[in-house]
């Protein structure tokens, strides 16, 4: 009895959720409000909310490694084909390499991080946060989630 009033409180939260009305309105000193309730005799408008849009992580990591591995096998059959090879294996060379990125993202994530507790105006420190998102993005997909 309770997993089944637990389901249907659920069940309820979800769709009340899905059908939520979005308010908008500008009070007299110019400040904007959203809501879900209507202001009553203000003039208002209601918005038009959309679905969040999603993209499954788990495809992009597979299609990641499939791409970094088919990058490995030709940097391999290129290195076997050269004579003389320098004795360092292709993957070798790719770890390197990417271990080689990784700190150049760590370090310039380190620089933001610090430029940012140093303070800045909004639209700097705005630029500065769109970077450090884009960085540890990167970080994380080709060193961390690797």
């Amino acid at each position: 009895m309770p997993r089944m009033l637990a389901g249907l409180v659920l069940s309820f939260f979800l769709a009340s959720v899905a059908n939520a009305e979005v308010y908008t309105w500008i009070d007299s000193r110019g400040v904007a409000h959203f809501s879900d309730y209507p202001p009553g005799e203000i003039p208002h408008k209601q918005l038009q909310v959309q679905a969040p849009v999603t993209v499954p992580m788990s495809e992009n990591l597979k299609q990641g490694k499939r791409v970094s591995g088919i990058r490995e096998d030709v940097e391999g059959l290129l290195a076997s084909g050269r004579p003389g090879g320098s004795g360092i294996s292709a993957k070798e060379k790719a770890d390197a390499r990417l271990e080689k990125t990784c700190a150049t993202y760590r370090s310039k994530l380190e620089r933001i991080q610090s430029k940012l507790r140093a303070g800045y105006s909004n639209d700097r420190g705005n630029t500065l946060r769109q970077q450090r998102r884009t960085l540890s993005q990167k970080l994380s997909r080709e060193c961390i989630l690797r």
